[in-house]
């Protein structure tokens, strides 16, 4: 094992050299290049043959293993074929057998112990044989589920795999076993939760590791990069964090070999697109046309996260809150908040999409997928809209299988890490924060509680309602304001919904077109506002309850006791 090694392969060295573990499961980026060996030398490899090359060098025997190509013998080859060869003879179904997994294990198996048998008829009397045996997509070999009910081939190959991690014999032997998986929780949980056997997390390429791999894309396939990339090749690998070395690449490919330049917004759309292929639509990049400009009221909402985001772009990370809560009763805003801070962010804001899954251990696999991309990511703020349906329960009860549980551990894990303060921003948005687990709401995951309400002056709806009409592009003037009936409480959403009605009576109307204010007064006149007063009151005062500043509330709730709103909520309880 020559030269500068990553991170992930110098801990499996070094645990493997201290004794302690002859069996490692590698998980994340694994089908990513691997750099290996100092310049003048780099080479960049696969993992497998970053494997084969570099940290199994110098042993006499690799094994390889996959469902698709069978078993087969890149170092020492003669003794593994002259074996076979004793045991399967010349059988018409030799090759089938080396890709069955069960039969394939059973193989690797025997020849361990044969070997293992070689050396204890020897003694110390000659060199013994150092192994190593990898195997590929490992979660069609040991897949999740309960060892007894997997049944056949898969049970066994679940208790050899435990076998060769726990067996004393082989951790002194210097035979090591591998197994690659992009997701841990797709492999089986015995296997991951053995304690003689290391799960190592291969990460996305760093700042500077993209950097150096785009340097020395400049010296071999792209030499072209310099003259066609209008970013300068410094800021270039910052650009392309997020992406495998594959998917750089492919990206740079993309341009250079169909003749384009490589412009900023052209790097940003393809990073875009690339990151949302490799995470397969688990999330989505918000470019949003908005701007805090487009948001009607709030002043002390804008005026506080455009404080954060200034000291985002003067790199106080200390200073930022880990996340953000943003509740209010459906149709106040909660979306369209963060599409507008994330139009003068300055960096990435991203959109959790559906990543729960139906089939055992792909949801836990999905975020893994996801938390890996946000890791390499740099700086992000991370958007999970109806956060009580995604966010999961500690106790995940029977009706799932627990996988709630698994959904919330893993989140509540993720979002309290402190070296993730200013880089992993976490924005919650809910109409029900009363469904959240607590400590998923607590300080130090998501600090700032922020509550979002209708408007309650005439004049609050009417900046609301010209907000509305800027954001459809209408041009409603103040002059085309109608007057508001007494006591009516409109949300966003149905204003928005009476701009839209007042339109299509107009673009509908056969003679001269009558004025917009006209319109609007009618369809302000027939609007029924929703008759679901009680959830939508509880749903205000649930916001009230989880704030964390005053100065977000309304005057009406700022003075309001705390046993006074616990009461009445209480009272609101049965209609929800």
């Amino acid at each position: 094992m020559r030269g500068e090694l990553p991170a992930w392969a110098e801990e499996m060295r070094n645990l493997f050299k201290s004794g302690s573990v002859a069996q490692f499961i590698l998980h994340g980026n694994v089908f990513d290049l691997v750099s290996a060996g100092a310049p003048p030398r780099k080479r960049l490899l696969s993992l497998k043959a970053f494997l084969d090359e570099v940290m199994f060098e110098t042993y006499d025997i690799v094994l390889q293993y996959d469902r698709g190509k069978g078993i087969r013998a890149t170092r020492g080859g003669e003794d593994w074929g002259e074996w076979l060869k004793q045991v399967l003879g010349d059988q018409a179904n030799a090759i089938a057998q080396t890709r069955e997994p069960g039969s394939a294990m059973e193989l690797i198996d025997r020849y361990l112990l044969r070997t293992l048998n070689l050396q204890a008829l020897r003694g110390r009397e000659g060199a013994a044989h150092r192994i190593a045996v990898v195997i590929d997509f490992a979660e069609f070999v040991v897949p999740r589920g309960d060892a007894i009910q997997l049944g056949g081939a898969f049970s066994s190959n679940v208790v050899k795999v435990l076998g060769w991690a726990n067996d004393p014999a082989i951790l002194q032997s210097n035979i090591v076993t591998v197994l690659l998986a992009e997701g841990l929780h797709d492999l089986n949980e015995l296997v991951v939760e053995n304690p003689h056997a290391a799960a190592l997390r291969i990460p996305l390429p760093g700042e500077q590791e993209m950097s150096d791999y785009v340097a020395t894309l400049t010296t071999t396939s792209l030499p072209e990069l310099p003259e066609r990339c209008e970013v300068p090749l410094e800021v270039l690998g910052r650009r392309l964090t997020g992406l495998s070395r594959v998917g750089a690449r492919t990206v740079l490919s993309l341009a250079i070999k169909n003749g384009r330049s490589i412009t900023s917004q052209w790097l940003t759309l393809s990073k875009k697109d690339m990151i949302e292929r490799e995470c397969q639509g688990l999330l989505e990049f918000l470019e949003s046309p908005f701007t805090m400009e487009h948001l009607a009221g709030h002043e002390a909402v804008k005026a506080w996260l455009r404080e954060d985001s200034e000291l985002l772009r003067r790199g106080v990370l200390h200073a930022l809150p880990m996340g953000y809560l943003i509740t209010g009763r459906i149709g106040t805003g909660k979306t369209f908040l963060i599409q507008c801070w994330a139009g003068e962010l300055g960096i990435p804001c991203v959109v959790f999409k559906n990543f729960r899954d139906r089939w055992v251990g792909a949801t836990e696999s999905n975020l893994e997928k996801i938390f890996s991309v946000l890791h390499a990511l740099g700086q992000v703020v991370v958007f999970v809209d109806e956060a009580d349906q995604a966010a999961g329960k500690r106790e995940g009860g029977d009706s799932d299988s627990g996988l709630s549980g698994r959904v919330y551990a893993m989140l509540a894990k993720e979002m309290s890490d402190t070296r993730n303060r200013g880089r992993i921003i976490w924005v919650f948005a809910t109409s029900r924060p009363d469904l959240l687990e607590v400590d998923l709401k607590r300080q130090g995951r998501l600090d700032v509680h922020i509550p979002l309400f209708p408007p309650e002056t005439p004049a609050a709806m009417h900046e609301l309602l010209l907000a509305i009409a800027r954001k459809l592009k209408v041009p409603l003037q103040p002059a085309d304001l109608p007057s508001l009936p007494e006591g009516l409480v409109l949300g966003g959403n149905e204003i928005e919904g009476i701009l839209v009605r007042a339109l299509r009576i107009q673009a509908l109307a056969a003679g001269p077109r009558r004025p917009l204010k006209e319109i609007l007064q009618e369809v302000l006149g027939e609007v029924r506002p929703s008759s679901h007063t009680r959830k939508l009151e509880y749903m205000d005062l649930v916001a009230v309850k989880e704030c964390t500043d005053t100065r977000f509330l309304p005057e009406r709730f700022r003075q309001m006791a705390p046993e006074e709103l616990e009461a009445r909520i209480d009272e609101l309880r049965r209609f929800v």
